[in-house]
């Protein structure tokens, strides 16, 4: 019940940190002065650091899942036969000056998208048009938009 009373209080919540004792006063001013810093010098700060600390960089690529240790040993096997594209994203590269009309009538109609946000869309390129199309699907697209004065790349 007291966690129910909370929600309808009106104290503020207690900072991260304030119920485990006393924090020593050296540290208290250094973070208050990294909490002043501006994003270059935390960028600056952190580079020094790693310098200082002989602290390697790890590349992490984003959004790749880790392997679990078992499957280490079965990577290699994988990397024997290249991996065929299944999906693509179709990508519109330049567009014709002298096309451009046409170009926004087929985004519009390949797109789903009204005459406005087809216009925006041809005037912002380089730019997605569509993604996770499958080889098909995305050689026909590529096709109909070169065929109207559009460069198109399959991604």
């Amino acid at each position: 019940m007291p966690s129910m009373m909370r929600r309808y209080t009106t104290e503020p919540l207690p900072t991260p940190g304030s119920g485990s004792g006393a924090v020593d006063p050296k540290i208290a001013a250094i973070v208050d002065q990294i909490e002043t810093l501006t994003l270059l010098q935390t960028s600056e700060l952190v580079s020094q650091l790693k310098t200082r600390l002989n602290i390697q960089d790890i590349a992490m690529p984003v959004g790749m899942p880790m392997a679990a240790p078992g499957a280490a040993a079965a990577a290699p096997a994988e990397e024997e036969k290249p991996a065929e594209k299944t999906e693509f994203n179709l990508k519109i590269d330049k567009v014709d000056a002298a096309a451009k009309a046409k170009v926004i009538r087929e985004v519009k109609n390949l797109a789903g998208l009204n005459l406005v946000e087809a216009k925006k869309f041809v005037e912002s390129v380089p730019k997605v048009l569509k993604e996770s199309l499958n080889k098909e699907e995305a050689e026909k697209m590529k096709k109909a938009l070169e065929s109207v004065g559009a460069t198109v790349t399959l991604e």
